[in-house]
């Protein structure tokens, strides 16, 4: 018994490899949602599905992996994800 809770604690210790990575998927899954977002706006639709979608990415929990210059490019695709989402609120109330 005491083995299994030894690699169920090893399991929730997240290393700096595994912290990048999230990182990493974190901002590629915004780039695709801002990259849905256009397309739908550029078919003539509301985009408001997409809108959802980055809204709920970009609520998700960012995982600090300690690299300065990844840390600085995530931070311009939030920035630019949250940019998108403001812009559509004028939308989002008239309609």
């Amino acid at each position: 018994m005491a083995g299994v809770s030894a690699l169920m604690a090893l399991q929730e210790v997240e290393g700096p490899l595994e912290r990048r990575r999230r990182a990493v998927k974190r901002g590629g899954g915004l780039l695709d949602r801002l990259d849905e977002l256009k397309m739908a706006l550029l078919s003539g639709e509301t985009g408001a599905p997409a809108l959802e979608r980055l809204a709920r990415v970009l609520r998700e929990e960012r995982p600090d992996d300690g690299d300065a210059e990844l840390t600085a490019l995530l931070d311009q695709i939030d920035l630019r994800a949250q940019v998108e989402l403001a812009k559509a609120e004028p939308r989002n109330s008239r309609g």
